[in-house]
């Protein structure tokens, strides 16, 4: 895979393409309607409501806050805006395994950040690209212009997993260098120290951006396939682990799953978003699938 077109096939834009219609709801959902989020709305954003005072046009009270709560409130609309969005992609070499599917977890992160570019650059809302390992590594400033589609993709297609990962260290930078509310995409297998990870994730919050975490591991990784004797070897460190997998597997799941479990609870607690992704699903499926639950979840 070294062009663009190989990450967003014709017939990957047609599918997202039929979105469009019958779908810019789902995907307002999915970029608006995310957790403490300050955009409400479409292209408008309201921050606060306030109690309904005499004179008000009860044009403006909010019927659903109503429904809810048996009390007035207006909605206090304060300016149009687009949402900015960031993708922030994990370089480190452990994010080019792959056991038994075609693509890696790095090409399964580039095609599914690829379709998230061309969706928000196609409801005009600019976005950019941060690349990370052990600290940020390069970075593309966002922009909604058509050729910024094109500038993107063509940063993607020539990243390569190749370094170590120091995952808190980067997206404190990240948080660091955001001026602005935005919505933070990550893509990561995040094997590193969930603690240190939500620390900067919480830094990401306290700024009041949106964060969505895309946890993406290998399919062998979350099922363990293997029989018999076998060398595990960390891609990073290049230690190397011998064990008989059969008598191992049951273990491992069970580790895997407290692995996630964590950061299912963790980023909920934060207010993140958690994606929760293996190799074996189809990237778009995946992304059609979580901007339909984004959907009948608001």
């Amino acid at each position: 895979m070294s062009t663009v077109e190989s990450y967003l096939k014709p017939e990957v834009i047609r599918q997202i393409s039929r979105l469009d219609l019958r779908a810019q709801f789902v995907v307002r959902g999915f970029f608006q309607g995310l957790h403490a989020s300050p955009y409400h709305g479409f292209s408008v954003e309201f921050s606060e409501h306030r109690r309904y005072e005499q004179g008000d046009d009860p044009k403006d009270i909010d019927w659903l806050v109503f429904a809810k709560t048996d009390r007035y409130y207006i909605k206090k609309f304060e300016a149009e805006t687009n949402i900015t969005g960031y993708i922030a992609m994990d370089l480190s070499k452990s994010m080019g395994y792959t056991y038994r599917q075609e693509m890696t977890k790095f090409d399964y992160a580039i095609s599914l950040a690829a379709a998230i570019c061309y969706l928000m650059i196609h409801q005009q809302d600019p976005v950019g690209l941060v690349t990370f390992d052990t600290k940020i590594r390069q970075s593309l400033p966002p922009k909604s212009k058509r050729k910024h589609l094109g500038d993107v993709l063509s940063l993607l297609t020539n990243l390569k997993p190749t370094g170590e990962t120091d995952i808190a260290h980067s997206l404190s930078q990240l948080a660091a260098m955001l001026k602005h509310r935005s919505v933070v995409m990550i893509f990561s297998d995040l094997l590193s120290d969930p603690d240190e990870v939500f620390k900067a994730l919480y830094q990401l919050r306290h700024r009041q951006h949106d964060v969505i975490l895309f946890h993406i591991l290998d399919e062998a990784e979350v099922t363990f396939p293997f029989d018999g004797m076998v060398e595990l070897e960390d891609p990073e460190s290049n230690e190397v682990l011998k064990l008989d997998a059969g008598s191992y597997r049951s273990d491992y799941r069970k580790e895997v799953e407290a692995f996630r479990e964590r950061y299912r609870r963790d980023a909920s607690k934060a207010g993140v978003d958690y994606v929760e992704l293996d190799t074996s699903m189809p990237f778009d499926k995946a992304l059609t699938e979580y901007l339909i639950n984004r959907r009948t979840r608001f």
